[in-house]
């Protein structure tokens, strides 16, 4: 009776919310033992936070720290599956109107419901069709074909989901004249609220950004200008002070932030995963790992030899880890654009092959004529299927998707849904030819719906990509290069004053006023060498602003591709080694060239 209290009392300490995150990510442990894993997380986080500031601090400034401490570890423990479960359906929900585009077609060739949720289902990939075909089995014993299940289910993130399901049920059964009307108005909602969720994202979003770009990236960079004047006017600032700030509490800011920002966005188009198992990726990271280490030795040596001896670090780390992320995301990157390319042309491709068939021509050969009137990537797969087809007498499925075939190895939901209609309109005949001419404008328009959602979301990251690689390390170097300047000041005056003292001891030792004189000089001296002691080095300062530029780098890459192109590791990856070495390079030539000046 203990134990069933104690399960009780725990599965009480799990919301709804929580429960619902845990289920959707498909973890095999029960919600009750995240909330358990939250409470020890937080607990060790606490004590180790205390225990560093205790030995930093003091035992009065340790307690609060380390109980803010092990409540925020607790708290974001809680709540990571509810944000990674809203990441994950934003991103599924970029395939809506995909899918809603082929029960649309499906039921232009056949009105039955059940067969379009089979075809919507079985031709997708990722969690919307894997919940649409979960729904569709969970009916096969049923009268209706799990779509309104389906719909009921991804109402609450998409709402036009749920009317678009419902205008296709409702073309089942409506007359031939009226029911293309109705599978229009199916697809015209899921691309409207589609643009009405994108629109209001971007206006949403532009306050939070400000502020992200205000207190995380200029007010951060005007402190740091203010550092070489503090120490300047005799304000002691202690290194561990401004590492902590800048190394620790600001990047801990900036990740919780962005994470919150990338958890709202709404259906978008993300980019196809390109995973490492993928035919034309290489391994490669042991050619990453050799170029990383190479490139920023490399970079350390010049750094220290032609800027200052204390940017070694900054240089190799930067150049170093940019060039084996890069070399490492390449291969990937190159892919993904094949894969552009080839969707690119799909609604030429599909406008071809629909109008061939309407006049009577076999999908197959419609197919090889695709393939010798276009030009590049995607005439080059509808070419290799033609003629596969041709040689080996298969069909238009194999052709495309069998062994070795084009579009075995090309991770594109969209191709995927062509060919499987393709592959049906080869049953259907010439009636199919109208249906493929509807999906290259659905193609078309989900191209142009994607290509302003990016355009809306550039607007708004743009400023944040350039702050990354340019703005920050430009004003962080300068600010490091006027510290040297100040503290150059300085030694020149404690040099004149401890002369100046010299002076007045060998002109009046028998004086009171030598004596007084020469006592105030080392006094002088003895003050300015403590505050020396105590203020801020510039190789000390020069590696913290160095190393805050770098994360500034690779956290707002990060942000600004995951707010425009959805959080894909490849792009995020490839992005973020192009952003380190520029923010390395132009750190470096904003802090020699701002020296030449001072």
């Amino acid at each position: 009776m203990s134990g069933e209290r104690s399960v009780g009392s725990e599965e009480s300490t799990a919301s709804e919310e929580l429960r619902r995150a845990v289920a959707f990510l498909g973890w095999d442990v029960p919600a009750e033992r995240v909330v358990d894993s939250g409470y020890r997380i937080g607990v060790a986080v606490g004590a180790i936070v205390t225990g560093v500031a205790a030995v930093v601090a003091d035992a009065v400034t340790a307690a609060p720290v380390g109980l803010a401490a092990g409540v925020g570890a607790v708290h974001a423990t809680h709540r990571a599956p509810v944000w990674l479960a809203s990441l994950r359906r934003t991103r599924a929900l970029g395939a809506a109107p995909g899918l809603v585009g082929r029960l649309v077609l499906r039921m232009r060739l056949d009105p039955s419901t059940e067969r379009a949720v089979e075809f919507a289902a079985r031709t997708g990939d990722g969690p919307l069709a894997r919940a649409l075909s979960r729904h569709e089995r969970g009916s096969a014993d049923g009268p209706t074909s799990g779509l309104q299940a389906f719909a009921r289910e991804w109402r609450p993130w998409f709402p036009a989901i749920d009317r678009a399901a419902a205008l296709v049920r409702t073309a089942a059964t409506a007359p031939p004249e009226r029911r293309g009307r109705c599978l229009d108005r199916a697809l015209d909602a899921t691309l409207s609220g589609t643009t009405d969720r994108l629109a209001s994202f971007v206006g949403e979003v532009r306050a939070p950004v400000s502020a992200l770009y205000a207190f995380g990236v200029l007010l951060p960079l005007a402190l740091i200008a203010l550092l070489p004047a503090g120490a300047a006017a005799g304000v002691a600032i202690g290194s561990g002070l401004v590492a902590g700030l800048y190394l620790v509490a600001l990047p801990v800011g900036l990740t919780a932030a962005s994470a919150w920002l990338l958890s709202r966005r709404p259906v978008a188009f993300p980019p196809q995963r390109i995973g490492g198992d993928h035919p034309d990726v290489p391994e490669r990271r042991g050619h990453a790992l050799v170029a990383g280490c190479v490139l920023g030795s490399v970079a350390a040596v010049v750094g220290a030899r032609a800027v200052a001896a204390w940017t070694w670090p900054i240089a190799g780390v930067g150049v170093g880890a940019g060039a084996a992320l890069f070399v490492f995301a390449r291969p990937r990157r190159a892919v993904l654009s094949e894969v552009r390319d080839i969707e690119r042309g799909l609604p030429d491709a599909m406008t071809v092959i629909g109008g061939d068939v309407a006049e009577g021509i076999a999908v197959e050969t419609a197919v090889a004529n695709a393939g010798e009137r276009l030009d590049g990537a995607t005439g080059d797969v509808f070419e290799r299927a033609g003629r596969r087809s041709d040689t080996l007498r298969v069909g238009v499925r194999e052709a495309f998707l069998g062994q070795g075939g084009p579009a075995a190895a090309v991770p594109s939901p969209r191709l995927g849904g062509a060919v499987a209609l393709l592959a049906v309109a080869a049953r259907e005949g010439r009636p199919a030819g109208d249906v493929l001419l509807e999906l290259a404008d659905q193609l078309e328009s989900l191209r142009d719906l994607e290509r302003d959602a990016r355009r809306q979301l550039a607007t708004v990251t743009g400023t944040l990509s350039n702050t990354a690689a340019v703005f920050a390390p430009l004003v962080g170097g300068a600010t490091v290069a006027l510290a040297t300047g100040i503290d150059a000041v300085d030694v020149g005056g404690l040099g004149a004053g401890a002369a100046a003292g010299a002076d007045a001891l060998g002109g009046g030792l028998g004086t009171e006023g030598g004596v007084g004189a020469a006592g105030a000089g080392a006094a002088g001296s003895e003050s300015a060498a403590a505050d020396g002691a105590t203020s801020l080095s510039v190789p000390v300062l020069g590696r913290i602003v160095g190393t805050y530029v770098l994360l500034l780098a690779a956290l707002l890459t990060g942000l600004a591709t995951g707010l425009e192109r959805g959080f894909d590791r490849t792009l995020v990856a490839y992005r973020i080694g192009i952003a380190l070495p520029t923010a390395t390079a132009t750190f470096l030539v904003a802090f020699g060239g701002a020296g030449l000046l001072i």
